[in-house]
């Protein structure tokens, strides 16, 4: 009896051990995002769907079914889901593009019924929808014992991939991740692609996080809704309002610096320049026309700063070091 409920132990722990990221929904410290949430501005408008099988070891089975095209885009909650299948993927696009701010850009929805019962995707954008950079993300969970198909997972061992929350609570992703990153533009996010997590371990199929460690989640789900379900997309971000862009756009470096900005565009009409912190005070109000700018005896950090010429505006985050 008692190596019987070692064993036990053991299988437990080594699927739900606790690892270092933000808890569940409804728990303290959570990074979930509630889909009525105000940080919401806008929400996907087309998505493409490429299925995947219901189960990728017996193709036999066919492609998932539930949802449609449709499905995905729209606040989540008020519609379908559209499920991807093993491997499967949804690219989407927007009514402008996301940028990159201070905080999460975007969070994905899936729509899991509880808290542990998570299917996972991996998430990548792109400036022109050819080029895709992937979110670095980061499984904890062990992979000494497979995740069976309805079994559970903790999401403190989840960070940046779709799918860590249940259903009408967002993923947030910060673009801010990739900042490093070539062939995208993070201030000009214009396509995103949810690609499904295939969680089988020790098969050529597994798939792998950025460091290189299996991705342990519940397989088969061999159904017509196997495989991440996506529920919507939530911009939080995005870059609206310019009817012709080439009034507003810049060239701003150094950035970070020490104070002093030279802030290039390729016009020469006044600007309304105004600089906020992070909590939305005004600091600095100016209007010129000059090149230079210099924000001299502020703390080090982050601010806002935001640009109107002839009626149009851009906000650019800029660091002080």
């Amino acid at each position: 009896m008692k190596n019987i409920f070692s064993l036990f132990l053991l299988i437990y722990f080594s699927s739900y051990s606790q690892g270092n990221y933000a808890p569940c929904a409804d728990s303290v410290g959570t990074t979930a995002m509630y889909k009525d949430s105000s940080a919401f501005v806008d929400w996907a408008k087309n998505c493409i769907v490429t299925r995947g099988y219901q189960n990728i070891l017996d193709p036999s089975l066919g492609y998932t079914t539930i949802g449609s095209n449709q499905s995905g885009i729209g606040m989540a909650g008020d519609h379908d889901i559209v499920s991807l299948g093993d491997g499967g993927n949804a690219i989407l696009t927007f009514n402008h593009p996301i940028i990159n701010e201070i905080g999460a850009d975007f969070a994905v929805f899936e729509n899991s019924f509880s808290n542990v019962f998570l299917e996972l995707a991996f998430v990548e954008v792109s400036s022109n929808g050819i080029d895709f950079v992937r979110f670095p993300s980061h499984s904890q969970t062990p992979f000494n014992t497979q995740i069976g198909g309805f079994d559970n997972l903790n999401p403190k061992n989840i960070h940046n991939l779709a799918g860590k929350y249940k259903v009408n609570y967002g993923t947030p992703f910060d673009l801010e991740d990739l900042i490093d990153s070539a062939n995208v533009d993070i201030n000009n996010i214009t396509h995103l692609k949810i690609i499904d997590v295939i969680g089988i371990v020790n098969a050529s199929q597994t798939s792998y996080d950025s460091y290189g460690n299996q991705i342990n989640d519940p397989f088969p789900t061999p159904y017509p809704s196997s495989g991440f379900d996506l529920d919507g997309v939530g911009v939080i971000h995005q870059f609206v309002g310019i009817s012709n862009q080439t009034e507003l756009e810049y060239d701003l470096f150094p950035n970070p610096s020490n104070g002093d900005f030279k802030l290039q565009f390729s016009n020469t009409y006044e600007r309304e320049i105004t600089l906020y912190n992070t909590l939305g005070n005004k600091i600095k109000a100016i209007k010129t026309r000059q090149k230079n700018l210099s924000f001299n005896n502020l703390s080090k950090g982050f601010y806002i700063l935001n640009i109107r010429i002839n009626n149009k505006e851009k906000t650019i985050k800029v660091i002080i070091n």
